[in-house]
């Protein structure tokens, strides 16, 4: 399956939720609901994924983790804060670089459209 389609999937998933509970939960309530979504949509789902940094050719687990990972492409980072400020878009970035995947979601469940809560991330070329 395309990032793409993988993406599409997600996002219905976000807003199914969001619809359903609204803002006002913490992340891993959302993160949860997203990935049973996501999973009775057939997608393969990972959660807290453990993500190391490779320093100087060595694994070294320094506590990273990705909140979702959809068939391993697609990286979805889940926030309840007032509002997305640029450190959470860095880390979405660097996630997406440490892990290889091209395309990302930050997603915000703390606002009133959820529309309004989601960036969408591309690291080079989603065509192939």
């Amino acid at each position: 399956m395309h990032e793409n389609e993988i993406g599409t999937l997600i996002l219905d998933a976000a807003f199914q939720v969001h619809k359903e509970l609204g803002p006002g939960l913490l992340e891993s309530t959302y993160e949860t609901c997203i990935s049973y979504e996501a999973s009775q949509m057939g997608l393969l789902i990972e959660t807290q994924l453990p993500l190391p940094v490779i320093y100087k050719e060595v694994n070294l687990d320094c506590g990273y983790r990705i909140d979702i990972r959809a068939e391993k492409k697609v990286i979805v980072e889940i926030k309840a804060v007032e509002k997305l400020n640029d450190v959470h878009l860095a880390q979405l970035l660097t996630y997406m670089k440490l892990s290889g995947c091209k395309l990302g979601y930050l997603i915000n469940f703390n606002v009133k459209f959820l529309k309004e809560g989601i960036k969408r991330v591309v690291l080079g070329d989603l065509s192939s």
